[in-house]
């Protein structure tokens, strides 16, 4: 059984288990489920094509522990002041070690459009990212079939939610469909968790050319991001190049004070 099929087969049981703690109709009581988002192709229209989309994450099941520490209403303050597009921010516990309020501190410590990173697997999930208000709902291709990516999709933009669907394969680019806003690549194979950074430069050429594309893992030079930037690319999600420092927030600072120059 490789990483993927581990966290998929943990993350039905979490599922069902809160299915039964928190029923939709009280995730629809949530402040923020009719709240307007907000706008992930707004905000990168402000950045001036410096489209980082900065990641707290804790730990990995590749890299272990990398900041397991950090205080996230601290990093995601840092990071909007920094000039990041967006947030995202890791909920699955298990693997990824997220604490069970690291969305909510985040929520309240930002305004810039924040992306709920997890493995969206059932319906629930949905409703339960935009009661968390999450601005951005990721569907990641290697979990699901093109029937749900379809029906995800669409029940997130129902609900005011943007969808990145990301993808590793070419295989993949199949699932893409009309309700899904923006396009990853993912540079990592989720069932081995190694990272090969031509993978987006290879997909991105078959990508809809109408469409957001962000560049996802393995991302830690400005070279990389300029050159990404020349293959199309829009938005660059990088999350353990600035979280395995001290000072996650002052590391995007540099970074993007650099991409700038």
């Amino acid at each position: 059984m490789n990483i993927l099929d581990k966290i998929i087969l943990e993350k039905k049981l979490i599922v069902e288990a809160s299915k039964k703690e928190f029923p939709i109709s009280s995730l629809e009581k949530s402040n923020y489920f009719l709240q307007k988002t907000c706008s992930f192709e707004e905000q990168l229209a402000l950045a001036n094509g410096v489209g980082i989309i900065a990641e707290f994450k804790r730990q990995s099941p590749s890299k272990g522990a990398i900041n397991k520490n950090a205080d996230v209403e601290k990093v995601s303050k840092a990071y909007e002041e920094a000039g990041a597009v967006a947030i995202s921010v890791l909920t699955d516990e298990t693997f990824f070690g997220a604490e069970q309020n690291d969305f909510a501190l985040a929520r309240k410590a930002v305004n810039i459009p924040l992306l709920r990173k997890d493995f969206i697997i059932d319906e629930f999930q949905i409703i339960e990212t935009k009661a968390m208000g999450a601005d951005i709902l990721l569907l990641i291709g290697a979990c699901l079939n093109k029937q749900q990516i379809r029906s995800f999709a669409s029940l997130a933009n129902g609900i005011g939610l943007q969808v990145l669907i990301e993808i590793h394969t070419e295989k993949e680019l199949d699932m893409i469909t009309a309700h899904c806003n923006f396009i990853g690549i993912n540079n990592r194979n989720l069932k081995t968790f190694e990272v090969d950074l031509e993978n987006s430069i290879r997909l991105a050429k078959s990508l809809p050319k109408e469409k957001i594309k962000i560049a996802e893992s393995g991302i830690s030079e400005i070279e990389t991001v300029l050159h990404l930037k020349k293959q199309g690319f829009d938005g660059f999600l990088m999350g353990e190049n600035f979280m395995k420092t001290d000072d996650p927030g002052k590391s995007c600072k540099a970074f993007i004070q650099q991409l700038k120059k």
